[in-house]
């Protein structure tokens, strides 16, 4: 009830107006069933722009920080995220990711539309990174397609630090659903769920066209920091332009002419 009133009284059609979203591919969405949207992660700002282009409700896998913040805005966030329905995961653990799993599966096997960012965390430099490997878990194992989707210009309005949002128009843009069943037998082999998560980014990287990072996120994000404390300049291993596409085409076009995924 309350998801519908934010969505569709409250707080979409103010989003709408001052944001203005161009929507791009939005009839690739399943209208019924369930299904895995599958989105870079640029901004806080995503994870209420893309519900309120949607047609049907989707559900997050929200980091559990989003419930536990301190002071007015930590209670005030915990409450929305609350009230419309997502659900928080901790991050921290040996358990963590296995707990996010079963969250999703559960999601989707009420047959509706899950919410993933497989980078796992905000991009802090407007990059794509290597996507977790859960995405595909939850696909394989529910034989459930996954729609990508980007986000095009939210780092722009809002990038990590940002509390108010710069007024400006946004844009995204959803592929067509993407089919593993052919893989469901082979869920279990490491190879293949990574091949299958970088199909997936391949396929969000093309849609965004953002630069691609070969390393997790979360990864980078501490290296830096720990660079930036002992003045030294950043690691991340990037690919230039040229090659950004080029490197996640071939490793997948390889795997599908060796066979299964291998």
């Amino acid at each position: 009830m309350f998801y519908q009133l934010m969505k569709h009284v409250l707080l979409g059609p103010l989003l709408r107006l001052l944001f203005r979203p161009r929507i791009e591919g939005l009839a690739h969405v399943p209208e019924e069933g369930a299904a895995i949207i599958a989105g870079n992660h640029l901004s806080f700002s995503d994870h209420f722009l893309m519900p309120v282009v949607l047609d049907r409700r989707i559900t997050f896998l929200a980091k559990q920080e989003y419930f536990t913040g301190p002071g007015l805005r930590g209670r005030l966030t915990a409450a929305f995220f609350r009230a419309v329905g997502q659900i928080p995961v901790d991050r921290s653990g040996k358990g963590a990711g296995q707990a996010a799993i079963r969250e999703g599966l559960g999601v989707l096997g009420r047959g509706e539309l899950l919410g993933i960012y497989p980078e796992g965390t905000r991009s802090h430099d407007g990059r794509l990174y290597k996507g977790k490997v859960g995405v595909a878990v939850m696909a394989l194992t529910a034989g459930v397609p996954v729609v990508p989707c980007a986000m095009v210009g939210t780092f722009e309005i809002q990038p990590p630090g940002k509390v108010v949002p710069r007024i400006r128009r946004v844009a995204i843009r959803f592929g067509e659903p993407l089919d593993f069943s052919r893989h469901a037998a082979s869920a279990g082999e490491k190879a293949v769920v990574r091949a299958v998560t970088d199909e997936i980014m391949y396929e969000i990287l093309r849609l965004s066209g953002q630069e691609y990072v070969d390393e997790y996120a979360a990864v980078v994000k501490a290296a830096e920091a720990e660079k930036a404390a002992t003045g030294e300049g950043r690691t991340a291993r990037e690919f230039p332009t040229g090659e950004r596409r080029g490197r996640i085409r071939a490793r997948r076009n390889h795997r599908t002419r060796q066979g299964p995924w291998t």
